[in-house]
């Protein structure tokens, strides 16, 4: 199945599966088309053993769309630029130190606990994996999702300090994420060494430069918006900064994520605010909303149906399940270490502190990340791993996170 039929088919299920939602169960869109598109898989898999090929078919539209490909070469800037348009920066900037650290040393310490972790598991388990692989699982699992964080945070009713927070974090750690994870990746793969100077080297040119060359790029977009009055023309110009901008990041090896984010800030405050006519900000916002919106639902449906696409044996079954709550323990350990630094202690009560654990939440980055490693004997066990904790992340932790905030918050309705 070619590309065009695999996205026909994908936009054709996310339709059917927000309308079902819509009418029938009313939860948040990601989880629930999540659902959808995971009962749909094992409905496949079911008619599979009935020897009915059904389960071929969406095999060949998911391989047509790949997901690695399609979310980290494409859609992840539409996602972000997206999510970026709704941050303010004098909020960002009241938490910077808070936000700074889930998204720098957060992401370290929870890596490195997280690979460890499934390390022994699978040496428990009978079935070791290179230590070098679990910290590369350590790495592409510990930066929380934005997309998933940002999509769930719509619905949950956080209080305006702790989504801060949550929301700066999932859209900054990426950048310190994928430091991480190819410092790893040349160690698994390739036998290369991470020593501190390739570490500062690449956290340089991608996390710095990145943030720059965002800068730069957001900066210019807002004299060029300020300077007509169009809506038109001016979500053709935010479309221009989102796509060019991405090619072009990548192009001068810098963080495209980081670029689109940073850009995606300062066009959302300072140009709303300064550059746009009441008009064109509502007809901006109602078209990226609209377009984050499709995007997610045909991101959330291909995540469900990659569960075709898994090699299942029981030992990956077991790892999997004692993962999840290595995760989460590495992830509170991470978080906790705010509270005991002297200039945190006031942004990490212990409440936040369980908040941010339970919130974190990992999403399609993390699956799209793992499909993207090269093949070698352990892919199949880091993917399937990876596959099961977004699950859980998702369905369980997204589901029952404002359950969360109210019992633990009170005030945040």
């Amino acid at each position: 199945m070619d590309a065009l039929n695999a996205a026909a088919a994908l936009i054709s299920l996310a339709a059917l599966f927000s309308w079902l939602n819509h009418r029938y169960i009313r939860q948040p869109a990601s989880i629930a088309l999540l659902l959808f598109s995971l009962a749909l898989s094992l409905a496949l898999v079911a008619l599979g053993k009935l020897h009915i090929g059904a389960e071929r078919y969406v095999q060949q539209a998911i391989a047509g769309v790949q997901l690695d490909r399609a979310l980290l070469d494409s859609m992840l800037s539409f996602l972000l630029f997206a999510g970026a348009l709704q941050v303010d920066l004098r909020e960002l900037a009241r938490r910077k130190w808070a936000i700074g650290f889930l998204a720098s040393l957060g992401v370290l310490v929870s890596a490195l606990l997280a690979g460890g972790a499934l390390w022994a598991i699978f040496r428990a388990l009978g079935h070791p994996l290179p230590f070098a692989w679990c910290l590369l699982f350590g790495a592409l699992i510990s930066p929380t999702d934005p997309i998933a964080v940002l999509g769930i945070l719509k619905t949950a009713g956080a209080e305006r300090a702790l989504a801060g927070k949550m929301a700066g974090e999932a859209l900054l750690n990426d950048g310190f994420g994928v430091v991480l994870f190819v410092l790893f990746l040349g160690v698994a793969a390739g036998g290369e060494r991470a020593d501190a100077a390739s570490a500062a080297t690449l956290f340089a040119r991608e996390v710095v430069g990145g943030a720059l060359f965002g800068l730069v790029l957001g900066l210019g977009a807002n004299r060029m918006l300020a300077a007509i009055d169009s809506y038109k023309v001016e979500i053709l110009l935010t479309l221009a900064v989102v796509m060019g901008g991405y090619a072009l990041a990548l192009a001068l090896h810098v963080s495209g994520p980081i670029a689109i984010v940073v850009a995606g800030m300062l066009i959302g405050t300072l140009g709303r605010r300064h550059a746009m006519s009441a008009h064109s900000r509502e007809r901006l916002d109602d078209f990226w909303e609209l377009l984050d919106e499709i995007m997610n639902a045909v991101l959330f449906v291909m995540v469900g149906l990659e569960l075709l696409r898994l090699e299942f044996d029981r030992t990956f079954a077991w790892a999997a399940a004692l993962a999840v709550p290595a995760v989460l323990a590495a992830r509170f350990v991470s978080v906790g270490i705010g509270a005991l630094l002297p200039g945190l202690r006031a942004e990490f009560p212990p409440r936040v502190v369980a908040l941010l654990t339970w919130g974190g939440l990992r999403g399609g980055i993390s699956v799209a990340l793992a499909l993207a490693l090269p093949a070698s004997p352990h892919r199949d066990a880091i993917i399937t791993v990876t596959y099961v904790v977004v699950l859980f992340s998702i369905l369980v932790q997204g589901l029952t996170l404002s359950r969360a905030l109210r019992f633990l918050m009170p005030r945040a309705r």
